[in-house]
């Protein structure tokens, strides 16, 4: 395993497991959060505290000294607000000219498999993709901007949906009236979101697109059935009529980086829930 220093922009749900998994690795971590009540949470995990607020009209940075080093990893999603296609490149864009006069030459993007389209098909790296959501064209101009500088190589993860941790699916049931459509899941758990990320670092696998994905893609009447089950909670309702869907295929980051699935299947992962129930 090659170590070194590493930034992690956003240590949230998955930068803060990250980052304390990288420690063990034996990296020295830099983390950054919005909050000042955060910043003590970050010390006693052994990761050095940073606070960095990205906005659209600036950026506020109290240490630079947070891009001094050798990786940046990007894990700040775009936010669900109105205008967020052209206030996230905008906050992203900020962050270019601190990579440049930092010297950093490798940066990780935490994307999303938002940037396609959901029209009955296996989405592919190769894809040209057309975003039909606000979250996926705003992620998509971001990857674009970062991708087209020339002095570092970026990497683009693209992530399904997360699951794992404090993230039960059945949280879904209860945000949603609809019922449940009969179409795949594209989802990853966070322990496969921090392998990628560890194996990237590893290999040096630079510049590059990855989706990131659970290699099967079960049914969603047969994935939230179950995880309501799980959760005791009312089955949900399944609709028979046709919706837009789309798989996303992970065979590109598998080959390249020889990258074997701790979850295989998001169903593997509620067969951990019932078992840690029992």
């Amino acid at each position: 395993m090659k170590t070194g220093t590493v930034s992690i922009l956003g240590c949230g749900w998955l930068g803060l497991p990250l980052g304390k998994h990288l420690l063990e690795k034996g990296f020295s971590v830099k983390g950054s959060v919005t909050s000042p009540e955060k910043l003590a949470g970050l010390s006693q995990s052994g990761i050095s505290p940073y606070r960095i607020i990205l906005s659209e009209s600036e950026i506020i940075l109290e240490d630079p000294d947070f891009f001094e080093t050798e990786v940046l990893v990007i894990s700040i999603p775009p936010r669900r607000i109105e205008g967020i296609e052209r206030i996230f490149p905008v906050q992203i864009g900020r962050l270019i000219p601190f990579i440049l006069n930092s010297g950093i030459r490798k940066v990780i993007f935490i994307s999303s498999t938002s940037v396609y389209p959901e029209n009955f098909q296996t989405a592919c790296e190769d894809d040209i993709p057309s975003p039909d959501k606000e979250s996926g064209k705003a992620c998509l101009l971001a990857e674009n901007l970062l991708k087209g500088q020339s002095e570092f190589n970026t990497t683009v993860i693209r992530f399904g949906g997360l699951i794992g941790a404090d993230r039960n699916p059945a949280r879904f049931l209860l945000k949603s009236l609809r019922p449940i459509a009969n179409t795949p899941v594209n989802l990853v758990h966070q322990d496969d979101c921090i392998g990628i990320i560890t194996a990237i670092l590893d290999q040096e696998l630079w510049g590059v697109t990855l989706n990131a994905c659970c290699p099967e893609h079960p049914l969603k009447r047969d994935f939230y059935g179950k995880a309501a089950r799980i959760s005791g909670m009312p089955e949900p309702l399944v609709s028979d009529l046709a919706e837009d869907y789309k798989i996303v295929d992970s065979s590109k980051l598998i080959r390249l980086l020889n990258y074997q699935f701790i979850y295989n299947s998001p169903m593997d992962y509620l067969d951990s829930l019932g078992s840690s129930q029992k």
